[in-house]
């Protein structure tokens, strides 16, 4: 397979929470075969000096144009947060979110921390969507308006109670599969998050999809940075999260 390096314009980088950028790109090829769940591999900075590229996830698609949405933390992240001109990008890439919205017509969409941007796009493409979003405290709580407009409800929790329901959101979604019952859960978050999300799933019988996140290098599953172990035997017992994911179902995954 193949991969084409696209030249992307940044039109806009917003700082929407403390360290955190909604950076929005234009390109038509990329917009449109744009995927929940994919993502894009970015040049941050002068290849001589920053050769690896970022990944990270497409929060929203609209028209000619992606937005992501990243933490800015290490030296590439703040390196395309200086960015204002054109960067390079390789993507969609990766395999996203299963969308069918006749076969599943309940589901709950469940993030964690910046875990929530990818859940965006996917939730405007669902129907009857349940949402839980889960954040350290008020102060990153970013897209509540924009989710509410796409999903059916929405719940915000805090982990210190600064806002919306105190604790965990798996723990709200438990709650309320009690009541409403989801055919399936998409998920996108930490590992404990995503732990326990999967054991959710194995508990109830509820199929689900987890969007792993792992330090890549070459984001197309030629290095073996990305590396995760699943149930297969054999060769397959180890995939590439740039490659075979980053979305799995849960069964699949040993987390």
């Amino acid at each position: 397979m193949s991969y084409q390096d696209y030249s992307c314009q940044i039109c806009s980088q917003q700082e929407i929470a403390p360290n955190i950028i909604a950076c929005c790109l234009e390109n038509a090829h990329l917009a449109k075969n744009a995927k929940p769940g994919q993502f894009l591999h970015i040049q941050c900075g002068d290849p001589a000096s920053m050769p690896l590229r970022r990944p990270i996830s497409i929060c929203d698609v609209n028209g000619d144009e992606l937005t992501i949405i990243y933490e800015v933390k290490g030296r590439g992240t703040k390196a395309l947060r200086e960015q204002t001109g054109k960067v390079q990008v390789l993507g969609p890439l990766g395999n996203g979110f299963l969308v069918d919205n006749s076969l599943y017509k309940r589901p709950a969409v469940i993030g964690g921390g910046i875990g929530t941007y990818p859940l965006y796009l996917l939730t405007k493409q669902l129907t009857n969507a349940s949402v839980y979003l889960g954040f350290r405290n008020q102060s990153v709580v970013t897209l509540e308006q924009e989710f509410c407009q796409v999903a059916e409800k929405v719940t915000i929790t805090t982990d210190d109670g600064s806002y919306g329901v105190s604790g965990f959101a798996i723990t709200q979604l438990e709650e309320d599969h009690k009541k409403e019952v989801f055919d399936i859960v998409y998920a996108c978050g930490p590992k404990p998050m995503l732990r326990a999300v999967q054991a959710f799933a194995e508990k109830t019988g509820v199929p689900c999809q987890l969007s792993l996140e792992e330090r890549m290098g070459c984001g197309i599953g030629a290095c073996l940075t990305c590396n995760c172990e699943t149930h297969e035997e054999g060769s397959a017992h180890y995939k590439h999260v740039c490659k075979n994911g980053p979305v799995f179902w849960s069964q699949e995954v040993v987390l």
